[in-house]
């Protein structure tokens, strides 16, 4: 069942949120064990979709999600039973006493929060040697496709998706942690404009990256939780842009008169299947009217690096942790703690080293922040869109994923092919700054006219 299927049967009164919240939890009892998407369950559930049953049978619908039981990474705040661990042993015990920013708006809008998804430790910032979904608290996510990696760091929220076990989800991510995973398995995810959705409540890792954003089964249940979760905190100040921002899902038929660029620069690292893959996907936009041109990022080499993320960590947790009922305060007491408890690093914890010896201070961190911004910006993807005239660029997968992430640009993900070696991939569109709203008209098209035919014959 899509978000939207469950809002329209919801609404004649033939389904109760009580039940889904059953069914769904009763999917996580079946297949978790295997899988490990999910890191911890709401025991409240089914007492909040209760409770939203009894409010929706009165008239008072809170909003498009209530009733509607959505899973959230496990890097995400919320005050109820529940920890927020991102999967570290050193975070357990972690209760806050105020939900994440986000999670109020969600709750606002009626979602029952069904658990927290698992991920990949500390959003992938522990280790380099460190597998896509795994964490210590969590265990290692299995792809919900077959036998292939399940994408990071937002692992459990997208399998979660993918295998049924919540109408929707939520991700974090700093750099390909939503299209990552959502490409991998074959569903729908979207990295907002950084500032339309607040961090509050978020185990951070940058100041200047970091995001949340929904994962979804079709576009349109996407863009229904990513309006939800818009909204200006005064706690984050890159939530002013959200002040007067209100996205419209406008429908297209065809993408006449537009044109979309490609950089072969991104296809090195691919394997002549994806490669067919993603060539493929050019020929169908341009089935569908549109003007495919190939594109060149002239400065990349000058970013293909995640210096400003070291920089940024060491104060970024230290905010985080300060006001929390932990034993660890800092990155250099979670660095002491694991190396008291050595089964809390399994995979060792080479990029918390790393980012320990890092300084905001230092002058370089400045340097390193305002050669992001111009190169992945103004010399980068605004130029490329201006020179070109396009409406939007196109990436294979996640391949890309930092250039954006660097610029605070938004990406959407759609299904695209599905290889019998590394399985499914996804066509990314990515814009410029506040661009959330055309992007999502031009996935929807594309996933009405091509993702949802290969959903269905690849039997998802």
């Amino acid at each position: 069942m899509t978000l939207m299927e469950f809002y329209k049967a919801y609404r004649s009164a033939e389904i109760s949120s009580e039940k889904l919240t059953e069914l769904f939890l009763e999917r996580i009892s079946d297949l978790n064990s295997e899988y490990r998407a999910v890191l911890e369950i709401n025991p409240d559930a089914l007492l909040i979709a209760r409770e939203r049953d009894v409010e929706a049978k009165l008239g008072k619908f809170r909003g498009d999600l209530h009733g509607a039981p959505i899973l959230i990474k496990g890097n995400i705040d919320t005050a109820d039973k529940m920890e927020t661990t991102a999967g570290a042993m050193a975070f357990r015990g972690n209760r806050p006493t105020k939900d994440a920013f986000l999670v109020k708006k969600l709750r606002k809008a009626g979602a029952v929060i069904l658990g927290k998804a698992n991920l990949t430790e500390l959003a992938n910032f522990v280790s380099f040697e460190m597998p896509n979904g795994y964490s210590t608290l969590g265990g290692q996510t299995k792809n919900a496709r077959g036998d292939f990696d399940p994408g990071g760091s937002s692992s459990g929220s997208a399998v979660g998706v993918a295998l049924d076990m919540c109408l929707a989800a939520v991700g974090t991510e700093t750099s390909g942690s939503i299209l990552s995973p959502s490409s991998s398995n074959g569903v729908i995810g979207h990295k907002p404009t950084t500032g339309t959705i607040s961090r509050s409540g978020i185990i951070p890792i940058s100041f200047t990256q970091d995001t949340a954003g929904p994962i979804a089964k079709t576009v349109e249940d996407a863009f229904i939780l990513f309006g939800k979760m818009i909204g200006y905190d005064e706690n984050d100040p890159s939530t002013g842009i959200s002040k007067s921002y209100t996205p419209v899902l406008r429908r297209i038929d065809s993408y006449k008169g537009m044109k979309f660029g490609y950089s072969e620069q991104f296809l090195r690292d691919l394997s002549s299947g994806h490669i067919e893959i993603f060539e493929k996907s050019l020929r169908n936009v341009e089935s569908l009217g549109g003007k495919v041109l190939r594109i060149s990022f002239p400065h990349l080499s000058e970013i293909m690096n995640i210096d400003v993320l070291f920089y940024e960590f060491p104060k970024a947790i230290s905010n985080y942790l300060k006001d929390k009922n932990l034993a660890v305060k800092s990155l250099d007491d979670i660095i002491r703690f694991n190396h008291k408890h050595e089964d809390a690093i399994r995979y060792g914890q080479s990029i918390l080293v790393k980012s320990s010896s890092y300084n905001m201070n230092d002058p370089e961190y400045l340097k390193s922040l305002l050669n992001d911004r111009k190169y992945s910006r103004r010399s980068g993807i605004d130029l490329v869109m201006s020179e070109n005239d396009l409406d939007a660029i196109l990436f294979p997968a996640n391949y890309g994923a930092l250039i954006a992430a660097k610029a605070g640009y938004p990406s959407i993900t759609v299904p695209t092919g599905f290889s019998e070696k590394f399985g499914p991939f996804g066509l990314t569109f990515s814009g410029g700054f506040l661009e959330d709203e055309k992007l999502y008209s031009l996935a929807n098209l594309y996933f009405l006219k091509f993702s949802r035919k290969l959903i269905s014959d690849l039997n998802w």
